[in-house]
């Protein structure tokens, strides 16, 4: 798995993410996750609490990309791997503690993302230059 650096955690933390997915019939979904964050060195992890279209699209497949960029910034990285949902385990106990403390709605599941590649989306020359690539085998 590819391993976040402190400069990309650094960036993840001053950063809005947005998730792309795709459903069964191919067409891509992009949405905003505000609970979007560091689960460990290896993955990250959201509260699922709408139950929408990304939810959907994660029950048949579990490919998920997610781009982070803050703004203003000039940099930026787009994290690619596959989301597990955890129900009714200790990782969903964990992220319905996290929304209340936030004051966020329930979370349906708690959904981890394995890092497995890492790409640029930093502005100019070095836009969708792969830094890390390292699936899960």
């Amino acid at each position: 798995m590819a391993v976040l650096t402190d400069d990309m955690k650094k960036l993840i933390a001053d950063s809005f993410a947005f998730i792309a997915t795709v459903d069964e019939n191919g067409n891509p979904q992009v949405g905003p996750k505000g609970t979007m964050r560091i689960f460990d060195d290896e993955h990250l992890i959201y509260n699922e609490q709408t139950g929408h279209q990304a939810w959907h699209n994660l029950q048949e497949n579990h490919k998920i990309a997610v781009a982070f960029h803050p703004h203003p910034g000039m940099k930026g990285i787009r994290v690619e791997g596959r989301a597990v949902i955890h129900q009714g385990d200790q990782i969903h106990t964990d992220a319905q503690a996290y929304a209340t403390e936030n004051k966020l709605p329930d979370v349906i599941a708690a959904i981890v993302i394995s890092i497995d590649r890492i790409v640029s989306l930093d502005a100019g020359p070095n836009a969708g230059i792969e830094i890390i690539n390292d699936p899960v085998k």
